[in-house]
């Protein structure tokens, strides 16, 4: 038995199992997209209450108090600001540093799994279509073994093969909508996180300010 004879008899299967794959592909996919709005949702911050009492509590120089309050706040904003907050006592320096690793490790986990959606979104289209091939060629091997019969004996196999094109853009189209939305988010998120993360170091190099002017004058 050749190779190809032995591909021949694979797609003879037709594109049923093609059409499975896409199915449960397709539930992951929601099932990522419900974990993330969840996680969204419940980690998510009010950015202009948020920044006005980390500027009230550091302007207090009540860096105790801020890493109490912000240890219970669970969202990348605070986080990385209490990051930032521990590695006070070493300097401005020490804590833009820490900041910036936080930033870049809790990132991870505002981007998990949104590479799925990406990638079965760019994909499920061509897993379709390999499906909707697959039945082509079914079909047209059922049209050889029973010549003569008219070509109405395939167009219901063609009808079918042609579903799992349409299946597949029917998975990649929610994917692409809900990745793109969730890469908005993230975006936002890490811009909230820039933005309390300069006003971190803007306040504790406004500390340094007066404190060097009173040296100055002794």
């Amino acid at each position: 038995m050749t190779l190809t004879t032995k591909l021949l008899s694979v797609a003879l299967l037709g594109a049923e199992w093609v059409l499975w794959l896409l199915i449960f592909l397709s539930i992951a996919s929601f099932a990522v997209m419900i974990e993330r709005l969840w996680f969204f949702s419940t980690t998510g911050i009010q950015l202009d209450s948020f920044l006005a009492r980390l500027r009230e509590t550091l302007g207090k120089r009540d860096l105790a108090g801020a890493a109490g309050w912000l240890a219970n706040v669970d969202a990348i904003e605070a986080k990385v600001v209490a990051a930032g907050l521990s590695e006070a006592p070493k300097g401005a320096t020490a804590v833009g540093e820490a900041m910036v690793g936080a930033k870049a490790r809790l990132r991870l986990r505002l981007e998990r799994n949104l590479a799925y959606l990406g990638t079965l979104g760019n994909n499920a289209p061509f897993v379709g279509l390999f499906g909707t091939v697959i039945g082509v060629i079914k079909a047209f091997h059922d049209l050889s073994a029973k010549k003569g019969q008219g070509p109405e004996v395939v167009m219901g196999s063609l009808s079918e093969a042609l579903i799992a094109t349409a299946v597949g853009l029917l998975v990649a189209i929610p994917a692409v909508v809900a990745y793109n939305y969730f890469q908005r988010k993230v975006r936002t998120r890490i811009a909230n996180t820039d933005a309390a993360a300069h006003l971190v170091l803007t306040m504790l190099e406004g500390e340094k300010q007066p404190a060097a002017a009173v040296e100055a004058t002794k």
